[in-house]
């Protein structure tokens, strides 16, 4: 018992929100955007080395489908590798959202996506 309240109380301090990386965040901003709680990922590529920092995946939002039929795709890029990773740009499929989007809808998803990552200090 003591070692789960060890353990639960490791994964909500601030050193296991550090070791989150540019796909984790990535993942959390389609769950955010497309209002749901489980996302199931197949293919990750993550370049954190890069300018700007990004990643892109496929990702199903449907239950029992294989990585392999996983079609759907977002790709996120960051203004840093860790908290916060200053959201700068996410497109879902062939739709991208930013601060500088003209079409105001999609530039106030980016807003709100944005807003709700940096309330949990990502």
């Amino acid at each position: 018992m003591k070692k789960l309240i060890l353990v639960l109380a490791l994964l909500a301090s601030p050193a296991a929100a550090q070791e989150l990386k540019v796909e984790d965040v990535c993942q959390k901003v389609a769950k955010d955007l497309l209002m749901i709680e489980t996302l199931h990922v197949g293919v990750v590529q993550s370049f954190p080395e890069l300018k700007p920092p990004r990643a892109r995946m496929t990702y199903s939002s449907r239950d029992g489908v294989e990585k392999k039929d996983m079609v759907d795709t977002i790709e996120c890029e960051f203004g840093a590798t860790k908290p916060p990773f200053k959201l700068s740009r996410f497109c879902l499929s062939s739709t991208c959202y930013s601060a500088d989007e003209k079409n105001e809808e999609n530039k106030a998803r980016f807003e709100e996506v944005r807003t709700l990552l940096e309330r949990e200090g990502l």
